[in-house]
């Protein structure tokens, strides 16, 4: 009885962390939904930032929705939280004081595409994660999506 009670918890356990893998964004995910945007801010850039604000289901995949922000560090649009958008996030800091709005900013002038590690608040979990982000610079604007690290 032992054994197959055994045998039952871990068969259970091999089909359940696949499908809870599947909650959460992969790199190569945020990398092709950072794309997206890019191409569709070229199309319609004003289009775009609205619908990313309006957290319209093309621009948000689970765990994984844009930001973008303009050079300065001000949020164009965020397809989480529209109470940033607007507003100077230069200053922002992660949970572990970490400047990530500058270093983006300073990253997308010296690189244009990049990865980012910091900390941040992931929507599903609740919990401050690691986090990577991928950004690319178009034009003027920085376009980031990213995947929490579990």
């Amino acid at each position: 009885m032992k054994k197959f009670l055994l045998s039952a918890v871990v068969a259970t356990s091999l089909v359940a962390l696949p499908a809870l893998a599947e909650n959460y964004a992969t790199p190569k995910e945020a990398e092709a939904m950072v794309a997206k945007v890019v191409k569709a801010l070229q199309a319609n850039r004003d289009q775009t930032l609205k619908e990313i604000t309006a957290k319209d289901k093309k621009w948000v995949d689970r765990d994984l929705y844009p930001v973008v922000y303009d050079m300065s560090g001000k949020c164009l649009a965020h397809g989480k939280n529209p109470k940033t958008v607007g507003k100077d996030l230069i200053d922002m800091a992660d949970a572990n004081g970490k400047e990530f709005v500058k270093e983006r900013i300073d990253l997308a002038k010296s690189k244009g595409k990049f990865w980012q590690d910091y900390a941040f608040s992931d929507p599903i979990s609740k919990k401050v994660l690691p986090k990577s982000t991928y950004c690319e610079k178009t034009g003027n604007d920085i376009v980031c999506a990213g995947v929490y690290k579990r």
